[in-house]
């Protein structure tokens, strides 16, 4: 019922928030008297709050038409390299002679559409050919289409790369780090000719006993039945993938706000704050990553509950304990894969040390191919997004794959 009781609330607060954006544009328009009282600015500050802050279950766009190579600004073109049910391999083509660097960024199944990646996505793109995993809503997919589990991400890495072809360098961010690193080990122990020539793991779980934070936390809290009784939802009537269990993007997205509710808060004021004083440009950059941040998808169930269950709460890549299609994962495996671990200082969702535990269960590549970097002063999304990651982040993750190209 949790599904339906949130649609309802969505149908019945529709219309308002039509309404408020209606009668915010009515008090902005051009020459109108009510603009110049400070009672019609703050009142249309709040209208326009009101009618913004909704979710909404559509991918929202890349908005990568053009980058700069070289000394050339070339078009960038969205291609389809391989669809599935439930994920597209997202090919930024670019208009260019010469060949570059292929990376495949593995984008986490988190509740948020990959467009979350998007600065990342474009500080890559000038200088690498970028694929990146764009997962479908799983509350579009026909029930018809299956199941899709944690394997099953594994799998869809290994036929994407596959698609790619030898070479290619791994990025994953976030969640999928340890899908990403599963199947890099499984490519490795069997010799299989599209290994990646590089991996890079960003603000990943790899093993989350080490400075447990409250994400972890809340993951290791319940038992597995609390989350599948209480979490997972089924699809409604009205969507395509109708009867479908799945753990609604919008009991996600209340979970990580309530971690962090005061910076929110604070978030809202500011922004209410720049409207009424028409600073809007300031008031822009909030909106739109809200806009990005509200944009939520659903995840399948058993995704979602064999994610929490193996990885967070009872550890199996860290403890050896992971298996794919019946047989063990063993990231020792790798030695081709050069190996690049990133942290953030102040990362509250995925703790120091929790991706740095990488390093020492890839025990047979290299040393000199090895690498681990901790960024100072940046949170979570700080890792793949922000000054700090194209500035000093970026410029190490280029040379690990320059050298390992």
């Amino acid at each position: 019922m949790i599904y339906q009781a949130f649609q309802a609330q969505e149908d019945m607060l529709g219309p308002v928030r039509t309404m408020a954006g209606l009668m915010h544009e009515r008090l902005q328009a051009p020459g109108g008297l009510l603009r110049k009282t400070a009672l019609a600015r703050s009142t249309s500050a709040s209208l326009s709050l009101l009618a913004h802050t909704k979710l909404t279950y559509e991918r929202p766009s890349f908005g990568i038409g053009k980058v700069v190579v070289g000394n050339r600004e070339v078009e960038v073109t969205e291609e389809a390299a391989l669809k599935t049910p439930f994920g597209t391999l997202l090919h930024f083509k670019k208009d260019i002679s010469g060949s570059q660097p292929r990376v495949l960024l593995v984008a986490p199944l988190s509740g948020h559409f990959a467009t979350l990646l998007k600065h990342t996505v474009a500080t890559l793109l000038p200088e690498h050919d970028v694929y990146i995993t764009d997962w479908h809503n799983a509350r579009d997919v026909p029930k018809a289409a299956g199941r899709f589990g944690f394997e099953d991400y594994v799998a869809h890495l290994i036929q994407f790369l596959e698609v790619i072809g030898a070479g290619a360098h791994v990025v994953a961010v976030c969640q999928p780090c340890v899908t990403a690193l599963a199947a890099v080990a499984r490519m490795a122990e069997e010799d299989h000719p599209a290994q990646a020539a590089s991996l890079t793991l960003m603000a990943g779980p790899i093993d989350t006993r080490i400075n447990p934070t409250k994400v972890n936390n809340l993951a290791t809290g319940k038992p597995i039945g609390w989350f599948e009784e209480n979490v997972v939802a089924i699809v409604p009537g009205r969507y395509g993938g109708a009867g479908r269990r799945v753990y609604p993007g919008f009991v996600q997205l209340t979970a990580f706000m309530t971690m962090n509710l005061e910076r929110h808060i604070n978030a809202h004021r500011t922004m209410h704050k720049y409207l009424r004083s028409g600073e809007t440009e300031k008031a822009k950059a909030t909106k739109d990553f809200y806009d990005e941040y509200f944009a939520v998808l659903d995840l399948p169930a058993e995704f979602y509950l064999e994610t929490v269950q193996r990885v967070f709460q009872e550890h199996d890549l860290a403890r050896g304990a992971l298996t794919f299609r019946g047989r063990p994962v063993d990231p020792s495996a790798i030695r081709k894969t050069a190996l690049l671990t990133v942290e953030g200082e102040r990362d509250d969702i995925c703790a120091l040390g929790q991706t740095l535990a990488a390093q020492e269960l890839c025990s047979k590549i290299k040393p000199y191919r090895k690498k681990h970097h901790m960024q100072p002063g940046v949170g979570h999304y700080g890792v793949f997004s922000g000054s700090k990651w194209q500035h000093q982040i970026y410029p190490i993750l280029r040379s690990v794959i320059q050298a390992n190209d």
